[in-house]
């Protein structure tokens, strides 16, 4: 039989039978149950902030209204001095008038030229007449760097001969003024005009002047030489647009010499290319440093046979390919040309072939449109390089039976390379002849023992500059707006630095231009799309797992949006209890008052 325990008496002040639980209550609510729920619910509140700042993606700051104001003017502006000096007139033509007239050839000559890297929106001329009795000149800002009276007389310069070269060393001496193109024009020297262009930065006209007409023909020439050789470096539309310049994003150019034996069953040639580098190759990578960092490699390859096919012909006694042949010439499958390990990232490759044809095709000889055999028996492919095509001496003769080696001698590797260096400047965009023929004649230009003359090499510093700058605004515009519209990704300070010394690169390289500093502005300016080009392509930036909101509130939301929704139900549904309860006690506070 279970025991009953005794009832435990109840202390509590019974309520009056009359009072309703649904609509009164006669004890004040508490606030634990509250105070509790509210406080799970402001620790998720506070704790959110922290919970975000640890998601955060790191983003170094870039500077976008320096990047914008790059991008929408990335000009430079290099500043021309010309002078022009007329010798032994015996009319004494007006100095001031001389150089209007120059002026306004200038202008005509440069209003249909947008190419980058001239310089017609700061030009200044010079002119001076300087005849047996008198010399009269304008009066230019720097005095100091124009021609001098009388420091050249038709005397002293035998202009008249064909030693061009010792004239223009001679005209060196006296015009060596850098960033100063001179122009000298002197009456005499038999009949007929005779125009010559230096390796330096003068050029000199020689000719019998008695008319006003062959005085204003002479202006035209003066201008002539002053835009289309000083200022577009010799060619009729200007150099080629910079895009195909053959130089790298980083500056490099890795220059790759081949010498193919296309059948080594026949012959196999071998050459002495160290003595080619030293001799022939040393001085052009020396004054192309500016521009470009040049390396050299060279390799033999064997069984490398011609795509294209050729015919025997009869009147030139030799196998001909055409032009119509070139494109299927290289033969890529055969040609292991592409094994250069100095060339990484975006160096850009410059392959020269010399293709030594076999017994069964020599002599091959490439044939012209114009019916005639190439003298050089060579061709350029752009932004690829070039390839020539060399006969063995006596290939027709020569028995098979038996092949033997041999090493190119001085003289044909010396003929090789002359080829190889006018199809380098054509890359270039320059001539690769001595001859120029403009709409107010011809001229002669004298070749450089370095490849290139000073004045080549001051078109090509310049246009080199203006490419490189407009390359550099370009991909540093394209950064900012793919920043811009990621706002989640991931910045690196590297990136930012990267930008920050980019633009100051670019700052460097268009003050040095607007003081005529061709060479720092190349490479100034190379710097700046060099860096410009590693901060875009930074493998931070690469990456396409970017930290987007999509991403993170896919990862975090199956676990916070559950348990943050019951918390705020759940202070929702205690704070609606509570102001019930009170309710009810304030109704009840009240009635007993009225009652008592």
């Amino acid at each position: 039989m279970s025991e009953i325990s005794p009832e435990v008496p109840d202390n509590r002040q019974d309520a009056p039978s009359h009072v309703d639980p649904n609509s009164t209550r006669i004890t004040k609510p508490g606030v634990k149950r509250l105070v509790l729920t509210l406080s799970v619910l402001f620790s998720l509140v506070l704790g959110f902030p922290f919970l975000w700042k640890s998601v955060e993606i790191y983003r170094s700051s870039l500077p976008f209204g320096e990047i914008s104001e790059m991008e929408s003017n990335p000009s430079l502006s290099f500043p021309c001095r010309f002078q022009a000096v007329f010798i032994n007139f015996n009319s004494n033509p007006s100095p001031n008038h001389l150089q209007l007239s120059i002026l306004d050839k200038i202008t005509e000559l440069t209003s249909n030229s947008s190419q980058c890297g001239a310089c017609a929106n700061d030009l200044a001329l010079s002119v001076t007449v300087d005849s047996i009795s008198s010399c009269t000149q304008t009066h230019p800002t720097d005095n100091s760097n124009y021609y001098r009276c009388g420091a050249i007389s038709a005397v002293d310069f035998d202009f008249s001969n064909d030693d061009d070269d010792g004239v223009d060393e001679l005209l060196e001496s006296v015009l060596g003024v850098k960033n100063v193109y001179s122009v000298v024009v002197v009456n005499g020297g038999g009949e007929g005009i005779r125009a010559v262009v230096g390796k330096y930065r003068h050029a000199w006209i020689v000719g019998s002047v008695e008319e006003e007409e062959e005085e204003s023909v002479l202006v035209s020439r003066v201008a002539e030489i002053f835009v289309k050789m000083f200022v577009n470096g010799g060619t009729e539309n200007g150099l080629i647009h910079g895009e195909f310049m053959p130089v790298g994003a980083d500056r490099r150019i890795v220059l790759s010499f081949n010498l193919l034996n296309a059948e080594p069953n026949d012959w196999v040639y071998d050459w002495d290319f160290q003595r080619v580098d030293e001799t022939l190759l040393a001085p052009i990578i020396k004054v192309l440093g500016p521009i470009a960092n040049i390396s050299v490699e060279s390799q033999v390859l064997y069984h490398t046979p011609k795509s294209s096919f050729s015919y025997w012909d009869e009147k030139w006694k030799s196998y001909i390919f055409s032009t119509k042949d070139l494109p299927f010439f290289v033969n890529s499958n055969e040609w292991h040309l592409d094994t250069s390990i100095a060339a990484g990232g975006r160096s850009k490759i410059l392959q020269f072939v010399v293709y030594v044809p076999s017994a069964k095709e020599c002599p091959l000889s490439l044939l012209l449109p114009t019916g005639e055999i190439s003298k050089t028996n060579g061709f350029i492919s752009p932004m690829w390089g070039g390839v020539v095509v060399w006969n063995p001496p006596g290939c027709l003769n020569s028995e098979t039976n038996h092949p033997s080696r041999h090493t190119m001698s001085r003289e044909d590797l010396q003929a090789v390379f002359e080829v190889f260096m006018g199809q380098f400047r054509q890359l270039f965009g320059l001539k690769s002849n001595n001859l120029y023929i403009g709409a107010s004649g011809t001229y002669h230009l004298l070749p450089s023992g370095k490849g290139f003359t000073e004045w080549e090499l001051d078109v090509l510093s310049r246009q080199f500059a203006c490419f490189n700058l407009h390359s550099c605004a370009t991909t540093l515009g394209s950064l900012s707006r793919l920043v811009q519209s990621l706002p989640r990704m991931i910045i690196m300070d590297e990136i930012g630095k990267l930008v920050q010394f980019s633009l100051e690169a670019a700052k460097l390289a268009q003050s040095n231009a607007s003081l005529g500093d061709n060479e720092s502005s190349a490479v100034s300016s190379g710097q700046a799309r060099s860096l410009a080009e590693d901060a875009f392509f930074h493998p931070s930036i690469m990456s396409i797992s970017y930290y987007s909101f999509e991403h993170c509130f896919a990862i975090y939301s199956p676990f916070f949006l559950p348990v943050s929704m019951h918390v705020l139900l759940a202070a929702l549904r205690e704070w609606k209890r509570y102001k019930q309860e009170k309710a009810k006690y304030t109704a009840w506070k009240a009635k007993v008052k009225v009652e008592s």
